[in-house]
């Protein structure tokens, strides 16, 4: 029963994280680099942007999605 419930937790997890990743900006490089490094120097609530909701809720999950890959294959070892 809770193998099923942690399975369905990490196929969410999985969705949730395609679809953040899918929605972050791209970080390109080239000449369009300069005018991004202004923005980063001008951008005074660069930590409080969507963008950065974005980063940290993503790394969020990356971290419970490997967590639970662990311990969903923890009596295959």
């Amino acid at each position: 029963m809770l193998r099923t419930i942690l399975t369905i937790i990490f196929i969410i997890i999985c969705i949730a994280l395609v679809v953040l990743v899918l929605m972050q900006e791209g970080k390109s490089a080239g000449l369009g680099a300069i005018s991004g490094a202004a923005e980063t120097y001008w951008g005074k609530n660069k930590g409080r942007s969507m963008e950065a909701t974005l980063v940290r809720v993503t790394k969020i999950l990356a971290v419970a999605f490997m967590l639970l890959a662990v311990v969903l294959n923890i009596d295959k070892f």
